[in-house]
C-alpha cells in the first residue's frame, strides 16, 4: 500500500496486487493512509503454489491490472 501511494504521489500510476486474504487489511490500511489505490486480488493462498500456478495467477490478473493502469493514466499519454 505504501509503495503504491508513493508511486501515485510521484504521478506514476500503480496497481496493488495481493491475495484475497488481504481484502479487509488493504481496505483498513488505505483508509488509514487516506488513499484509495487501484487493487487486484488473486486467489489465496499463494505461498505453496508452483511456479506454473503463480504464472497462471499473474496471467489471469494481467488484463485487470492493465485496465486499471490505463484508467488512471493521465489524459495526455
Amino acid at each position: 500500500m505504501h509503495d503504491i501511494a508513493d508511486l501515485e504521489s510521484r504521478q506514476i500510476p500503480g496497481v496493488g496486487v495481493a491475495s484475497s486474504e488481504f481484502v479487509e487489511a488493504a481496505a483498513l490500511q488505505s483508509r488509514a493512509l487516506g488513499f484509495d489505490p487501484a487493487m487486484v486480488f488473486v486467489p489465496h493462498p499463494i505461498q505453496d503454489r508452483t511456479d506454473a500456478e503463480m504464472h497462471a495467477l499473474a496471467d489471469n490478473a494481467l488484463d485487470e491490472i492493465l485496465r486499471l493502469l490505463r484508467a488512471e493514466a493521465p489524459a495526455d499519454q
